[in-house]
């Protein structure tokens, strides 16, 4: 079984380009020359260099010592969130950035759910002086107000999205939109494995780096570079296959994708596609999405904006489909309840999003010896206020 994309830009029956006539010319200029540029060994030293220097690369394995005594096997969290910017979005915008300058581009354009994303794309057009434009959707600029913050910070223009459910879906549909309108000069910096191809399988390779190092750490604190699980939230999932790129040819590896169950997933207030979702197209590719029977998308619904989005990427659907990934979901409460654990049990904060794959590891068995490896793919500073309302802190 092929896991990973095809030349015609698909993951078994997912991927493709499904896309407006307007910006066939943006696309299949990337297409064709994404992966010559990122693959040169000028482009490689480069990112290479800027994810060590700037970014802080490679991030910790930190084995858990408490967590892992309250389950009974070897919890080990890749610490995305000590990232420069507190998460792993920068790993992708990195590599974009410099996609981007190759591509003669001097506009840059994003969304963001959680901001993490806006963040760090303002970052890097700060770094090498581009023009950049958040889209972010008004619900989520509420409750994201420090990244909004830092984004105006760094130079971007914050532009809210006011349509649908104000979230990141739309301010997914505003900055298409805008793209189609700026063909020549704009780069859309897209932020997790979503899209039309080759956004998804450029982004996995950026993240990549995630599994790439997790390897190298494990074997030299255990003795095997394969762990026994591996777990990441998943929105529209690019810290997942970041953190499961380099295992998901190795079947011994069993690979464990938590997606956003909200207030419960009949509850009609979710965010967990592969239960609730069908085979569709949403944001240019082929995948899994929450729809009604008419095919209307579906609003989502998450505590943690980095997951509200009512899809998943199509190398996830695939990896669901040929059943090489569990997908599973975790509500709200047991979310923010997991944060809280980890920050009382091992002093970290967690991104509400990571929290979701930690919630997890409560339905798991042990049998004691197991390596179980959670990438912890952002911190919770962004979410104090969320976290100090449900906790009365």
């Amino acid at each position: 079984m092929d896991y990973f994309v095809n030349d015609k830009g698909y993951y078994g029956d997912f991927g493709g380009a499904y896309i407006p006539e307007m910006l066939y010319p943006n696309v299949e200029e990337l297409r064709q020359q994404y992966l010559s540029i990122i693959q040169e060994p000028s482009f490689q030293r480069e990112f290479k260099a800027l994810l060590k220097d700037y970014v802080g690369r490679p991030s910790p394995l930190y084995l858990a010592k408490r967590l892992s005594e309250k389950y009974g096997a070897n919890i080990f969290l890749k610490r995305e969130d000590l990232n420069h910017t507190g998460a792993h979005k920068i790993n992708n915008t990195i590599g974009q950035i410099l996609l981007a300058e190759k591509l003669g581009k001097r506009r840059i354009i994003a969304e963001t759910g959680a901001g993490q994303h806006g963040v760090a794309t303002a970052t890097v057009c700060a770094l090498r002086g581009l023009e950049c434009i958040v889209y972010m959707g008004e619900v989520d600029i509420k409750r994201q107000a420090p990244n909004v913050a830092r984004m105006k910070m760094l130079g971007a223009t914050v532009v809210p999205a006011t349509s649908g459910s104000k979230t990141l879906k739309d301010a997914t549909n505003e900055a298409m939109r805008d793209w189609i309108n700026n063909p020549i000069d704009t780069h859309y910096i897209i932020g997790s494995v979503v899209g039309p191809h080759p956004y998804p399988d450029m982004v996995a390779t950026f993240q990549s780096i995630i599994s790439e190092e997790t390897k190298k750490q494990l074997l030299e604190q255990t003795g095997s570079a394969e762990p026994d699980y591996v777990l990441a939230c998943v929105g529209g999932g690019s810290n997942a296959i970041g953190m499961f790129y380099h295992f998901i040819n190795d079947e011994n590896v069993k690979l464990i994708a938590v997606e956003a169950g909200g207030k419960g997933v009949n509850s009609g207030y979710s965010a967990a596609t592969t239960a609730l979702g069908k085979e569709g197209v949403l944001h240019g590719s082929r995948s899994i999405l929450m729809q009604t029977t008419d095919g209307q998308v579906v609003e989502p619904h998450s505590v943690s904006a980095g997951l509200d989005y009512p899809g998943i990427g199509p190398q996830h659907a695939h990896l669901f489909k040929t059943g090489r990934g569990k997908y599973v979901s975790i509500t709200d409460d047991e979310s923010l309840n997991a944060g809280l654990l980890l920050t009382k049990l091992e002093g970290i904060i967690p991104a509400i999003e990571s929290a979701h794959a930690l919630a997890y590891l409560e339905y798991m068995n042990f049998n004691g010896g197991e390596n179980v490896v959670v990438c912890l793919s952002g911190r919770g500073d962004k979410d104090m206020e969320t976290y100090m309302k449900h906790f009365n802190l």
